[in-house]
């Protein structure tokens, strides 16, 4: 948690998860670490309380107040700013409550997140996806790191489904997961993809497509001067090269409010002939190159043959 921070910004850092996540655990261990360790205080506002709690040595060592908070409707941005004159802190670290939707989370004007973490438990994750994805997905949106802990046991295809749902709702984010051994090599992990890596043309099928696309843009270097072949919606834009359009997919990553469309730059001669919203099918050999889109490296598709196809109806989901 090392950052330059603006004196007139208060930064406020949220640990988020659903109950029994590990989320205490987490920030009781942070603030032991010298990183952590900085001017001035530190507020700690708990909203919601576990079977752990806070080391009161290590609160004191770290000059870090605690608030606990249990009423969603009291978290208004006039109570924070009375916590701000009241304690005076340097940061805020919050330890959010899983079953409060945090898209409802409104700060005062001079508050902003810096960093948010989401933890995990592996071991039900998936219930947890199948009942409350649209909470999940609020807390996953706008974290820089998702901390997948208690893995022990899980098979290699739940895990590698765990990181593909995770990746799909927050695209952005670094992804670990750990068991009792520390951090597992995700590079390690056994997959059983839908199609063959090793075909001379990867035949992407419609159902497959958001498989793919979670891969291919997590590990983009696997499947580097591979050719694929799928069908997919159009998008062009004015700012685009003449010879480049993005063919994809709208898809459902977490609930109807989180629509979007997942595409890759698919570079084609012929590309000013094609139409936004007009269906294709798309053959082409992967490229691994710098994307300004894509914030680095990324997979950008060749085009070795493109011709109309007929519409998917279905949306692609996670």
């Amino acid at each position: 948690m090392a950052y330059e921070i603006d004196d007139d910004i208060m930064p406020l850092f949220i640990v988020n998860g659903f109950l029994e996540a590990g989320k205490t655990q987490f920030l009781d261990f942070t603030m032991g670490q010298d990183y952590f360790q900085a001017k001035g205080k530190t507020l700690l506002i708990v909203c919601e309380e576990g079977d752990s709690s806070y080391s009161e040595d290590q609160l004191k060592r770290s000059r870090t107040a605690v608030v606990y908070v249990d009423d969603f409707e009291k978290l208004t941005p006039q109570y924070l700013n009375e916590l701000k004159v009241i304690y005076q802190p340097e940061r805020v670290l919050m330890e959010w409550n899983g079953m409060w939707n945090q898209d409802d989370l409104k700060l005062p004007e001079d508050w902003i997140i810096y960093q948010q973490i989401t933890i995990i438990d592996g071991s039900t994750f998936e219930l947890y996806v199948q009942n409350m994805k649209p909470l999940l997905g609020a807390m996953l949106r706008g974290s820089e790191l998702v901390i997948v802990n208690r893995c022990d046991g899980i098979p290699d295809e739940k895990l590698t489904a765990c990181r593909r749902s995770i990746r799909a709702m927050s695209r952005d984010s670094e992804i670990v997961l750990e068991n009792g051994d520390g951090e597992i090599e995700q590079a390690t992990l056994e997959e059983d993809l839908p199609y063959d890596l090793n075909a001379a043309v990867i035949e992407i099928k419609p159902e497959d497509y958001g498989i793919w696309y979670i891969d291919c843009m997590d590990q983009p270097e696997r499947y580097k001067d591979k050719v694929v072949e799928f069908t997919a919606m159009v998008l062009k834009s004015p700012k685009f090269p003449k010879d480049q359009f993005v063919p994809g997919r709208m898809a459902m990553t977490c609930c109807e409010a989180d629509m979007t469309f997942l595409g890759f730059i698919c570079k084609w001669p012929d590309a000013e002939s094609y139409k936004t919203k007009q269906w294709v099918k798309v053959r082409a050999r992967i490229g691994v190159e710098y994307q300004k889109d894509y914030h680095g490296q990324g997979p950008v598709l060749y085009g070795e043959a493109v011709k109309g196809a007929e519409a998917i109806k279905e949306i692609v989901q996670f």
